[in-house]
């Protein structure tokens, strides 16, 4: 069953960006390649709809507590104005961009960052985007699942959006084994469509 849009409804588009999603980014998801083909037909269906298409970019600083270089989990990735933090050249275009990470915080969430040293979470613009153009409902697309999907959509549900998730649409790091289909297990215990 294919989804529906409408003029209430926002497609959110996270993190398509060559780090994740090219063969030589930094942190490559594997199958990412099936992410952008169905991002594209959901960015083509919202459109035909009038729905926001919103598309998030990780963007962080050369240097973040964010990164194992400085003492987080990740490689670096996606450090703002680069090559890897720009979305993948076969994505089709979005109306919005929401920037994460920024200031050096954890930006899993479209909606939200936390700040690491003091743990302080503050929002990225998008919510309040969202609310002014009178959005009720969130699809999800994008990568990756156990991360920044499982975040967008579990933030989407706490702030009261109808909030699903397009199942071909997204693909795990899985750091552990199965962490994508315990992410997915969690999303839909919080309410959220999968499909």
């Amino acid at each position: 069953m294919s989804v529906r849009y409408d003029t209430r409804t926002a497609l959110l588009v996270v993190d398509v960006q060559n780090d994740f999603a090219h063969p030589d980014g930094s942190l490559y998801v594997k199958g990412a390649d099936t992410v952008i083909a169905a991002a594209n037909r959901e960015i083509a269906a919202a459109r035909e709809a009038g729905a926001l298409v919103v598309g998030t970019r990780d963007w962080h600083p050369e240097t973040t507590p964010h990164f194992a270089k400085d003492g987080g989990t990740w490689p670096v990735h996606c450090v703002g104005g680069t090559w890897g933090a720009q979305f993948h050249e076969d994505l089709d275009p979005v109306d919005h961009v929401i920037h994460k990470g920024t200031g050096g915080e954890d930006g899993y969430s479209a909606f939200s960052m936390t700040h690491l040293p003091t743990g302080e979470t503050r929002s990225t613009g998008l919510h309040e985007l969202l609310q002014e153009k009178g959005i009720e409902r969130v699809v999800i697309v994008g990568l990756a699942t156990d991360y920044c999907v499982k975040e967008t959509a579990l933030d989407a549900i706490r702030l009261g959006y109808e909030a699903e998730v397009v199942l071909d649409g997204v693909r795990p790091v899985d750091l552990e084994p199965g962490d994508g289909e315990r992410a997915l297990a969690t999303i839909a215990e919080a309410g959220a469509t999968l499909r």
